[in-house]
């Protein structure tokens, strides 16, 4: 029986990856976490036939054990139930935070029902997948948050958070380079060609700007982060304008604590409400007077990851 030790895809989408593939699988859910643990709640991992997998459910700890495990359940056709760590009866297998997760194997999962969740999530809109305990059936529904609720068991999608980057110089295209890594959506709109070209070289998609305006083309949802790079500051306030007017979760811009009393005075006489310079953070970022594009650019992600994850907590 494969182990599935090799063609290990951590970091693929589990999901798409059954969709994009030909071979059957097997989606690994975790239903249950007592204790410390790696992954969350409604993560997924797939296993295929042929031992390939996308996806982690642990630290690498279970892995190659949960392999085993689905591919007997697609063998035998039903959903199967295991769990590692504290109270499992897999006593040679530990897990390093000393926790406890449960597990649900779901064979040949449906992929219309699948297309249909990842398409919402693709169009950045609020879904869930519901798994039937028993039979494994899938359905897609409104979003509901994850957890089991009866006899179904709900995994919550929400879309990733996506960036739209404004600026110029090395900061702007730094801080693009540094998310587009990481694996987050992302949009660098610059005025000069040379940011645009390293960013590009970088992966990010671009975006020409021809004049210091909110581009009426590009949209800001409940996931969108707006961060401001210009030296030059008189780009910023009728940009900040158009993105105070979105639904985007984080706006900031670059500077001194002098330069964003400047630009709320500009924004102030373009007719942004006090309210709206509210949600306007600046000086961005978690370190203070960060002095070269690379620190900046970390400060600056640790900082919208943290304002999301705030958010995520009181239920917004």
């Amino acid at each position: 029986m494969s182990t599935a030790s090799t063609r290990i895809a951590p970091t693929q989408d589990p999901l798409k990856a059954v969709l994009e593939s030909d071979s059957e699988a097997v989606l690994a859910v975790i239903t249950g976490v007592e204790g410390p643990s790696y992954r969350p709640v409604g993560a997924t991992m797939a296993v295929f036939a042929d031992g390939s997998r996308a996806g982690t459910l642990s630290s690498g700890c279970i892995e190659n054990d949960i392999a085993v495990h689905a591919i007997q359940a697609l063998e035998a056709g039903a959903p199967k139930s295991i769990r590692y760590g504290r109270g499992s009866p897999y006593i040679d297998i530990q897990l390093p935070c000393g926790g406890g997760l449960d597990i649900m194997l779901v064979p040949r999962p449906s992929k219309a029902v699948l297309g249909q969740a990842v398409g919402t999530v693709t169009d950045r809109q609020l879904g869930s997948l519901h798994i039937d305990g028993q039979s494994g059936a899938l359905a897609a529904h409104v979003f509901q948050p994850t957890g089991w609720t009866g006899q179904q068991f709900v995994i919550g999608f929400e879309p990733g958070i996506r960036f739209l980057v404004f600026g110029k110089g090395p900061e702007a295209s730094t801080f693009a380079g540094l998310v587009q890594s990481a694996g987050y959506d992302n949009l660098l709109l610059s005025p000069d060609s040379e940011t645009l070209d390293i960013g590009a070289a970088a992966g990010c998609p671009t975006f020409p700007l021809v004049r210091a305006a909110f581009p009426e083309a590009i949209k800001a949802d409940p996931w969108t982060a707006i961060v401001l790079f210009f030296h030059d500051h008189d780009w910023e306030p009728p940009i900040l304008k158009g993105a105070l007017e979105t639904e985007a979760f984080y706006i900031g811009a670059q500077g001194s604590q002098r330069a964003r009393d400047a630009r709320l005075q500009e924004l102030t006489v373009l007719g942004a409400s006090a309210d709206q310079l509210e949600r306007l953070h600046g000086p961005v970022g978690l370190i203070p007077s960060a002095r070269d594009a690379g620190t900046l650019a970390v400060s600056v992600l640790a900082e919208v990851l943290a304002k999301r994850m705030a958010a995520k907590d009181v239920g917004a």
